[in-house]
């Protein structure tokens, strides 16, 4: 087996879906092989081989207005603490530099720990909830037009400063997903690997951000999880009163200067892969 220092990091391609899905579901993670396709053809993706298998990555996604997102730092069990991921991520944020990009992430507490002393502010903080019995019901929301999708964009362009049309949009395209609103909250349902993702969710209150909830999880049949901005304080006690279970918290981080500051704050994000 070679030493860590003689793994050479590559940069992936589109080819690699399959390798990156094995490496983040012995995660336990819920992305599926679009999401893999997704960063390998929208991103720069790095890895490190071990002969012919994949046993590490991470995932540099750029947005607009000098913006990107890093993610899928994966190393696989029995190469962990060897320094791979922190050489993956120094790759990530070399490539940000050279492309003049300000750089965020959503990590988990141990993540955060390795984050901040290599320059990563924090910024909000996020919580992922998980209802494991959706059940149909037959009162489903339906899905909006197509004049609603460019509604969630606008509002998720408000509430990051930068756009992110091409995800949105994606995600909106893929089969099994939906775009569901009501008359001042908007979400997008897609799948996962393991469950259904609800995210980003914008609303005008909280109020109408539980409601939107509820009348998804009314349609679904599969886990539902999403990702809670944490100082949506309301939103989160309506969601575990209605049977919500925190899982775990992630702190989301900056890496550069703030470009352009959002002006809405989301009820739910698209995942701490995505931002």
């Amino acid at each position: 087996m070679a030493g860590t220092d003689d793994l050479a990091i590559v940069e992936l391609g589109v080819d690699d879906a399959a390798a990156g899905l094995a490496l983040s579901t012995e995660a336990h993670w819920n992305q599926n092989e679009a999401d893999w396709r997704f960063f390998l053809e929208h991103g720069i993706v790095f890895g490190v081989r071990d002969g012919s298998r994949l046993i590490a990555t991470a995932a540099l996604l750029p947005y607009t207005d000098g913006n990107a997102w890093i993610s899928m730092v994966l190393v696989t069990a029995s190469r962990q603490r060897r320094g791979i991921a922190t050489r993956l991520v120094d790759a990530c944020l070399e490539a940000a530099r050279k492309r003049n990009l300000t750089t965020w992430l959503d990590a988990t507490p141990a993540g955060a720990a390795v984050y901040g002393p290599l320059g990563f502010t924090p910024t909000l903080e996020l919580r992922r909830l998980r209802l494991t019995s959706a059940t149909e019901t037959g009162d489903a929301t339906q899905a909006s037009p197509t004049g609603r999708a460019d509604d969630l964009m606008r509002r998720d362009r408000s509430a990051y400063g930068f756009k992110r049309e091409a995800l949105l949009r994606t995600f909106a395209e893929r089969a099994g997903s939906r775009l569901v609103s009501d008359s001042n909250a908007s979400a997008l349902v897609r799948d996962g690997r393991v469950a259904r993702h609800i995210g980003p969710l914008f609303a005008d209150d909280a109020a109408g951000a539980v409601a939107l909830v509820a009348a998804i999880a009314q349609s679904e049949t599969r886990p539902l999880i999403i990702d809670a901005v944490h100082s949506q304080l309301d939103f989160i006690r309506g969601l575990t009163a209605s049977g919500w279970s925190i899982e775990r918290p992630f702190q989301r981080m900056r890496f550069g200067p703030r470009t352009n500051a959002g002006t809405e704050l989301p009820f739910a994000v698209a995942g701490p892969e995505f931002g």
